[in-house]
């Protein structure tokens, strides 16, 4: 039998018409008409889409010679699927590094903001207490902790600290930053301070925890990568999709918190990502899509077998 004759007698035994097949298939009718006549071959791509219609194996298709076409599907399998055998060990091992970079980084954002929230809470007790000073010419930023008192001062552009505490409300504080506070002390009563400090840090917080989740999800489609038999699953597509959307959601927080910071002070809070970030992770999702169709000609394996369990 010649390959128009098995393709003939595989769509006759489907019960479907040269129409069904060229639609199936995304030609024309008469391009299946010479196919079955022997006029035309098609490429290779399309003998890859009749064989997943027909479930069948391409030397079903191809050739009465069993042999030639096992060695080309063994070449298809091998050069199109299959990554070579360094490849394979070098993806697994770069994988595993990635996976513990971002378990460590969604665990340390996290904790991040669980400190975060115990600054913030600290941070509104100790402004209440906070107030300039200005005597003899010497302007001092004074708060109180407690039952004790820590006073800023600036003298000769050196910013000096007095007080037993060894709690600092800015520590190591330049006469930048000395500046910064005294103005916006002295030009925002402080119930609205709180309420920026608060309102920036809750942003701050949010997206640190989303950044958290991002992260995890980058640990978990690594950890698939480097244990499952190919990287384009359905699965793994889920978590890239899932990135993409907290990245969005974290650069947004940060948009939302630099207005808030914006009301008292200069834009500076800055969490570093913006949407382009995001997008890149959706386009990456499009390709493990991609990747996940063209891998299914291959039973959904892109490893060779004898990488498995290495």
């Amino acid at each position: 039998m010649k390959f128009g004759e098995n393709l003939y007698a595989l769509r006759k035994s489907a019960k479907m018409s040269q129409e069904n097949l060229a639609e199936k298939v995304g030609v024309s009718r008469q391009s299946v008409s010479k196919w079955e006549t022997g006029e035309a071959y098609p490429e290779m791509d399309n003998i890859l889409k009749i064989c997943k219609i027909f479930h069948c194996k391409i030397n079903d298709l191809v050739h009465d010679d069993i042999q030639d076409i096992d060695s080309l599907d063994e070449e298809i399998k091998m050069k199109v699927v299959k990554f070579e055998k360094k490849k394979q060990k070098r993806l697994k091992v770069i994988s595993n590094y990635i996976y513990d970079i971002s378990m460590v980084g969604s665990i340390a954002a996290r904790i991040g903001a669980i400190c975060l929230i115990v600054a913030a809470v600290l941070a509104t007790a100790v402004i209440g207490t906070t107030s300039v000073k200005n005597e003899e010419g010497i302007t001092s930023i004074v708060s109180k902790i407690g039952t004790e008192v820590i006073e800023y001062k600036k003298v000769d552009n050196e910013v000096k600290v007095s007080g037993d505490s060894k709690i600092k409300f800015i520590d190591g504080m330049g006469t930048y930053e000395f500046d910064k506070v005294v103005n916006i002390l002295n030009n925002n009563p402080k119930e609205k301070i709180i309420a920026v400090v608060l309102g920036a840090g809750a942003c701050l917080i949010s997206g640190l925890f989303t950044l958290g989740i991002a992260l995890n999800h980058l640990a978990k489609l690594f950890n698939n990568i480097n244990k499952g038999d190919t990287p384009f699953t359905l699965e793994n597509v889920h978590h890239i999709k899932q990135m993409s959307y907290f990245m969005i959601a974290t650069t947004v927080l940060s948009a939302i918190g630099n207005g808030i910071s914006s009301i008292i002070m200069e834009n500076d809070f800055n969490m570093g990502f913006d949407l382009f970030s995001a997008l890149i992770f959706y386009c990456i999702a499009y390709i493990f899509e991609y990747g996940y169709e063209i891998q299914k000609d291959s039973e959904g394996k892109i490893y060779g077998e004898e990488d498995k369990d290495e």
